[in-house]
């Protein structure tokens, strides 16, 4: 007997909002199967609002009302059965972040949750890492976003330390990380991996997986370190405007990608890592697992 319904996950986070549709494929005797639908980005920046000013602003408050209402639309159309929403770091530290949501639920209908550092990484772990690693090796999976990065070091399959930490793209783009914070990750990663020989990084978030697609590389092939500083430098090398007519880089884009790769570069240092592995799974695809395995609270269409 074969099942098949859709769950939705919605991702706010600080540089862009993304809606993840996913099949949940179930049939009598295997595991269940979770294949991805369909997958929506929209570029509402609030990290650049609440880094500087600590309000979303009524622009883009406007944007998240109507990106979500249309959400609201495409899950109907989906026949989606069970989402979640969660906003990660931009809406948590904005004052207004709580009226942004009310003003959701009563326009669009959509219950939007707004999360912690430490949940958002729980969420994140709870993909199925399984199928991306080898078992017997150690890895520090590094999801960069817009207002904050999740560190989880990874040994033999478990989970040994995870930690949430204020360093994303946007901060970065507007001068708000402080020299103590860099220092202070540099002192987290080393301290959880320098027990272990060899250590690989994961990569996760929008523009690791930009740059695993311009190597050309073939799924489950790592990047090197070498690689990823050779085009560091030629990213560097060109002007924004030069980066989104000549590389082809979306213009929401063009910018994050380098304090994006000084995060991923950074942690490859600190962790002595050769390779950095790019699953293509992130926070959305947490929320589709959690959903499934009841491990966080859900809402019906």
């Amino acid at each position: 007997m074969l099942s098949i319904k859709k769950y939705a996950a919605i991702d706010i986070g600080s540089n862009a909002v993304r809606l993840l549709i996913s099949n949940i494929i179930e049939q009598k005797g295997k595991p269940v199967k979770f294949k991805k639908n369909s997958l929506v980005r929209v570029p509402i920046r609030l990290g650049a609002d609440v880094f500087v000013n600590n309000k979303i602003s009524k622009e883009n408050t406007n944007r998240i009302v109507d990106t979500m209402l249309a959400f609201k639309l495409l899950m109907k159309s989906h026949k989606v059965v069970k989402y979640k929403a969660c906003a990660t770091s931009a809406m948590r530290e904005s004052k207004n972040g709580k009226q942004v949501v009310d003003l959701v639920l009563k326009n669009s209908d959509i219950v939007i949750d707004i999360i912690e550092g430490e949940e958002e990484a729980a969420i994140i772990a709870a993909t199925d890492l399984n199928s991306y690693i080898d078992i017997d090796k150690t890895y520090l999976y590094v999801d960069v976003g817009g207002g904050s990065t999740e560190f989880t070091v990874i040994h033999e399959g478990n989970t040994i330390a995870s930690r949430s930490f204020k360093i994303g793209t946007v901060r970065l783009l507007n001068d708000m990380v402080s020299k103590e914070a860099w220092q202070e990750l540099e002192i987290w990663i080393k301290e959880h991996t320098r027990q272990y020989d060899k250590i690989s990084v994961l990569g996760s978030g929008g523009n690791i997986n930009k740059i695993f697609k311009v190597s050309g590389k073939a799924l489950g092939k790592p990047l090197t370190y070498f690689y990823l500083t050779s085009y560091y430098n030629l990213l560097q090398s060109y002007s924004y405007e030069e980066r989104i007519t000549e590389l082809d880089l979306n213009q929401d884009r063009a910018d994050v990608i380098i304090p994006a790769m000084r995060i991923y570069l950074s942690s490859m240092k600190w962790s002595n890592a050769k390779n950095i592995y790019v699953p293509k799974i992130g926070l959305a695809d947490g929320i589709i697992k959690s959903i499934y395995f009841d491990t966080v609270s859900s809402h019906t269409q």
